[in-house]
């Protein structure tokens, strides 16, 4: 059976067991099958909207954040969440100061932070899990920010401090109990991937996808190369299985990907051609 958790148990069967209890049965025959059953049930129990991630909505996080409050971003496989933010700084006309944290990063982000606390800019802090050491002084800063917020003299109204890392136990339980936390999480199935990743820049901006000049052949490329993406995050879920090599096509390379289709789209024939070729042999050499 190509799908143990919709079959149809006897009448008898049926008499007795409720729509919870056929998942113990489902679970103690099939659990590899239990999860896809498990969001079926609470599809058909509370709605469609319990299982479908809401949309990735920055301002309304914005909202919710002061001066004095630090933004993290809690990073998962495949999510990137600088280029939205850097989008985001545009629509509200701010300077962003970015660090990428790791060995002798630190007073770099300080003195961006002393900076940008008198001049409202606004300073993310990429990598934090990266600067385990360095963390200490990060909680002392936003302690700092909590005791100077109200005089605005020492912390811009518009200043703001964003967080990037993954999850780790040396990361400030002080400063994750007192700031905003979000995350971004890759869309789970191949649907809510292709619908999550025509909302990405630059293919959702009209003047990319429908400015080509082969518009027909332009779309099924992007959309050959939509579905690749969607498999290839779904097959994380299997590990190196089937790899020579192991990396994570996340949203940067979905981002590029169609830059370089767009680009070779506009190629004269000969010149698109042999930089086919070229491309061809490096790929067959980084294999």
């Amino acid at each position: 059976m190509s799908d143990p958790s919709s079959f149809v148990f006897p009448p008898e069967a049926e008499k007795i067991l409720t729509d919870f209890t056929k998942l113990i049965v489902l679970r103690i025959i099939k659990p590899d099958k239990l999860v896809p059953a498990m969001v079926r049930y609470v599809i058909n129990k509370l709605g469609e909207e319990f299982v479908t991630p809401p949309p990735f909505d920055l301002a309304a996080i914005y909202k919710d954040s002061s001066s004095i409050t630090p933004l993290i971003f809690v990073l998962s496989p495949g999510s990137d969440p600088m280029k939205a933010l850097d989008t985001f700084k545009d629509t509200k006309k701010r300077n962003l100061r970015s660090v990428s944290l790791g060995k002798g990063q630190g007073i770099k982000a300080e003195n961006h932070i002393k900076e940008s606390l008198k001049c409202g800019d606004w300073v993310v802090l990429q990598n934090c899990h990266l600067a385990s050491a360095w963390l200490g002084t990060l909680e002392k800063i936003c302690e700092d920010l909590r005791e100077t917020g109200s005089d605005l003299t020492k912390c811009h109204r518009d200043f703001r401090l964003w967080l990037t890392s993954y999850p780790t136990d040396e990361f400030p339980v002080a400063v994750l109990q007192n700031g905003v936390k979000m995350t971004n999480e890759a869309p789970k199935g191949l649907k809510n991937n292709l619908m999550n990743s025509f909302s990405v820049s630059p293919i959702s901006l009209p003047e990319f996808f429908n400015g080509n000049s082969s518009p027909v052949k332009f779309k099924k490329l992007i959309f050959g190369l939509l579905f690749f993406h969607a498999v290839i995050q779904e097959r994380r879920l299997y590990g190196p299985l089937g790899w020579t090599n192991a990396y994570q096509f996340n949203e940067p390379d979905l981002r590029i990907c169609p830059a370089a289709v767009h680009f070779h789209q506009h190629l004269p024939r000969q010149d698109s051609l042999r930089s086919h070729l070229v491309l061809h042999w490096r790929v067959q050499l980084w294999r």
